[in-house]
């Protein structure tokens, strides 16, 4: 499980070296994928592959599904880390997700997030304020 909010360094090169933490979780391959809300998404190769076992079990003729299938599939990036930690974040995610140089990776329980930390902090501000009002429908049996 990823929990936690780091704030690695975007490289010249494009990398980030992954928090101590996770490393041993992501040692044997990740992906790198476009999230939502303009995040980027990073799962352990085998929960990625979990992943992609369900959408396939997602009607192809189902516009939604093909459409999210395509964005996420086409921006999908697989890596395995270097000695120090590190993985490039290709230029397109870099982009899609407004990363420079001030980036935050959040612990997101089965993935990464990786954040630029403008937006986070602007993302967060906004959630907090409504976060002790989530309502039993949007997690059913939890409180």
């Amino acid at each position: 499980m990823f929990l936690g909010t780091h704030e690695p360094k975007l490289d010249e090169k494009g990398r980030i070296i992954l928090p101590a933490r996770f490393r041993d979780e992501l040692a044997n391959g990740l992906v790198i994928t476009k999230g939502q809300e303009r995040c980027l998404y990073v799962f352990p190769s085998g929960e990625f592959s979990s992943i992609t076992d369900r959408l396939r079990q997602a009607p192809v003729t189902e516009k939604a599904a093909r459409d999210y299938m395509r964005v996420m599939f086409a921006g999908a990036h697989d890596e395995v880390p270097d000695k120090q930690g590190r993985v490039t974040i290709p230029a397109g995610l870099r982009t899609y997700a407004g990363l420079e140089k001030e980036c935050v990776v959040i612990g997101a329980n089965t993935r990464l997030e990786i954040w630029d930390s403008q937006a986070w902090e602007s993302y967060l501000a906004d959630r907090e304020k409504t976060f002790s009002d989530v309502s039993s429908e949007v997690l059913p049996g939890l409180f």
